[in-house]
């Protein structure tokens, strides 16, 4: 039996295609965006603050119908409120994350 050379092993883990470090974040956020099903048009959602860059966050929250493209007003702890959209909804083990991107 003829022996052939092992396949390199693949790297699971993406490139870290981030432009921006990432600084842990801490406390509470607040996320408030439309939403037709609610009876003021708006619907607030609390969370917590996973990490934040110049430009973006990621926050852990409770609502798994956040989706990409959507916009936001958000009020992060120690910065005024802002707008922003987001990125990407991942819902894994009970858990709901989204990543932001800050607009204004």
């Amino acid at each position: 039996m003829k022996r052939t050379a092992a396949a390199p092993k693949r790297q699971n883990r993406r490139a870290e295609k981030r432009s921006e470090p990432r600084n842990t974040g801490t406390g509470n956020i607040s996320l408030v965006f439309a939403d037709t099903n609610a009876t003021s048009g708006l619907r607030e959602v609390r969370g917590r603050l996973v990490d934040r860059s110049a430009r973006g966050f990621r926050a852990e929250h409770e609502c798994p119908g956040l989706t990409c493209g959507q916009m936001v007003q958000f009020q992060l702890p120690a910065l005024p409120t802002g707008r922003a959209r987001v990125v990407w909804t991942r819902i894994a083990g009970g858990r709901v994350e989204s990543g932001f991107f800050i607009v204004t």
